[in-house]
């Protein structure tokens, strides 16, 4: 019998890629579930965008292989749009790759600068995926705590106490997921200094920069940033654009050209038309900010009623499109509780422990869920 790669060992499948299986055979069975547990965004992209995919489909070029880098029109759009909302400056040409999804990116630059040993610095609670991505590529993770009372910000002091020596990289989710944590200047700047000191590439993972979110900030922001940074983005979030997986990184013409080697050979391009479209959503007015936020606004203000409903603690300050909850003291079993109202509510919920330890007592709640759904899910209670 052939056996899987030894490095599947160190890995489980995705939980939500196991419990979604479990939801829709919920579903099948003819349960009226209300999924609030998947980031994954319900609203239409813009009308422009979908017209600039759907016209671009005639073009010559469009059914032929795409260059590894993408197309100059594109690059320059995310230049584009950094310099107007982040008031970053990045050349167009060496310093950004499009990428098939941030997601792609979490592997790509981990395969780019981890050697097998290396250890990596995680947020704990953080995105699993980082954890996933550095354990298949043979490093070491080092988790590092982000904690309610210090608001979910690094404890640098906390870090620069440890041995560093085996430290490589270091992940950042400034807005975070899942507390919504906005995170602010003086954090990226410190973290810059500390990235230096320790010679640590920093990567700020930033999808979630506009959802309920009035103040875009980037890790590039800071001055001598590009020596040590780089930052990921994605118009998953921000456009409505989850399938169409578009993303990118961004940083030094040095650190893009190690993320080009690998992803060169992962890869034959980004489909003509989906880059034309990303184009578009990158050249929308603030107006399309404003009329998305509005209706995650009255989501938002609907899941905070039924977080009341659960006797759970949230923060009204955090932004991004989910609720972090705390559930109250009476409840023993975070899991438990979850599937409870999983089978007696018929409503997906997404435990905080899949984020990491010091997500035991949370839960976290989307925002991808019409206000009618919402407003059922209440009442189920």
């Amino acid at each position: 019998m052939i056996q899987s790669a030894k490095r599947l060992e160190t890995v489980q499948e995705y939980y939500f890629s196991k419990k979604l299986r479990e939801v829709n055979g919920l579903i099948a069975e003819g349960k009226p579930i209300i999924n609030m547990g998947i980031g994954s965004p319900d609203m239409a992209p813009a009308k422009e965008v979908l017209e600039a995919l759907t016209t671009s489909l005639t073009d010559p070029k469009a059914h032929q292989y795409q260059s590894y880098v993408g197309l100059p029109e594109l690059r320059k759009a995310i230049a584009d749009f950094y310099k107007r909302h982040f008031k970053v400056d990045v050349e167009y040409n060496t310093e950004i790759l499009p990428l098939l999804g941030s997601k792609e990116g979490i592997m790509h630059i981990s395969m780019a600068f981890l050697n097998e040993g290396d250890e990596v610095l995680i947020p704990n609670p953080g995105y699993p995926t980082y954890t996933s991505v550095t354990k298949l590529v043979g490093g070491v993770p080092n988790y590092y705590d982000l904690r309610e009372e210090n608001d979910w910000l690094p404890d640098i002091e906390a870090l620069e106490a440890q041995d560093l020596s085996k430290v490589k990289l270091m992940w950042l989710n400034y807005p975070h997921m899942p507390t919504g944590a906005k995170g602010n200047l003086e954090m990226f700047k410190e973290l810059v200094a500390f990235a230096k000191r320790n010679d640590i590439l920093l990567v700020n993972d930033n999808p979630y920069s506009f959802v309920l979110n009035a103040d875009q900030i980037s890790i590039l922001n800071i001055e001598g940033a590009k020596e040590v940074a780089l930052e990921l983005n994605s118009l998953s979030k921000t456009f409505n654009m989850a399938g169409w997986r578009i993303g990118f990184v961004l940083g030094s013409q040095e650190h893009i050209q190690a993320v080009i080697k690998v992803k060169s050979n992962m890869d034959s391009g980004m489909f003509y038309s989906l880059q034309k479209g990303a184009v578009k959503a990158l050249e929308l007015s603030n107006g399309w900010y404003d009329r998305i936020n509005e209706q995650y606004q009255k989501r938002r203000e609907l899941i905070y009623e039924l977080a009341d409903r659960l006797d759970c603690e949230y923060d009204r300050n955090a932004v991004g499109m989910f609720v972090w909850a705390k559930v109250p003291d009476h409840v023993e079993s975070v899991e438990a509780f979850i599937d409870e109202v999983l089978y007696n509510q018929s409503i997906f919920i997404t435990p905080g422990s899949i984020f990491g330890s010091n997500g035991d007592r949370f839960i976290r709640f989307s925002l991808c869920v019409p206000e009618d759904k919402i407003k059922e899910a209440i009442n189920r209670f």
